[in-house]
């Protein structure tokens, strides 16, 4: 039976959105509240959900940091553009019942993301853990990987973890607010890497934009997650990526 690795963050932040009502009280004053209760039927009905397609019960929610994020030491302003975006109503309460609840585990400084990539590469684990999240930064890491909203289950090669990674280091994500190469995009990426990507390419795309090899390093330490390489459990920090 294989451990399904959740990402928990994605359903936890579904199930408070779905859960969330208004109240109108007319004078023009609304409130907005939520209803835990509701969430917890939400969240547990789609982990039952991977449950049943994937035909295992050993399951383990991966969860962020609530606080700290290393990123944030490479460059303070990594998902700065996030600062105005409003957590759903209750999202801390119901994070509480989800760690009382389920198997869970969450890593200093780390975001769901690397918990995942961590797990999922750790040599021990080696086909034994199916990957569960819809982010599409989890096609960097070699894995098993399970989307829910696509039912789509596929299995990632060390090549292709290493050329998406490539590729979003050179693109960037607006999403997360890290920039890539300058004037790159997807199909650019593509032309760069070409056949047999490689880290010398990624740097020279970079040169050619007028920008470092710094740059170039930076931008990859921010589109990484983390493999079981990447994480010293000892320290419990990680270990930041050299080409």
């Amino acid at each position: 039976m294989s451990l399904a690795a959740i990402d928990a963050d994605i359903p936890l932040y579904r199930a408070m959105s779905l859960a969330e009502q208004e109240i109108n009280w007319h004078d023009n004053v609304w409130t907005l509240y939520a209803d835990i209760d509701e969430a917890q039927k939400i969240f547990a009905n789609q982990i039952e959900k991977i449950k049943d397609k994937l035909k295992t019960d050993d399951i383990l929610c991966c969860l962020s940091d609530r606080g700290d994020n290393f990123r944030k030491r490479i460059d303070p302003s990594y998902k700065s553009n996030r600062k105005s975006t409003r957590k759903p109503c209750g999202f801390n309460a119901m994070i509480d019942w989800v760690e009382s609840e389920y198997p869970h585990m969450r890593k200093p400084s780390l975001e769901a993301d690397d918990v995942l990539g961590i797990i999922a590469t750790k040599p021990d684990n080696a086909g034994k853990v199916i990957v569960v999240s819809d982010d599409k930064d989890l096609k960097t890491i070699p894995c098993k990987l399970y989307r829910p909203m696509a039912d789509e289950l596929m299995e990632i090669k060390p090549a292709q973890a290493d050329a998406y990674f490539y590729t979003q280091t050179l693109t960037g994500d607006p999403t997360d607010g890290y920039s890539g190469c300058k004037g790159v995009g997807a199909k650019t990426a593509q032309k760069i890497l070409g056949n047999r990507p490689a880290w010398s390419s990624v740097e020279q795309a970079f040169l050619k934009a007028g920008m470092t090899k710094q740059d170039a390093l930076t931008q990859a330490r921010l589109a990484r997650i983390l493999r079981w390489e990447d994480w010293d459990e000892t320290k419990g920090e990680p270990k930041l990526w050299q080409p």
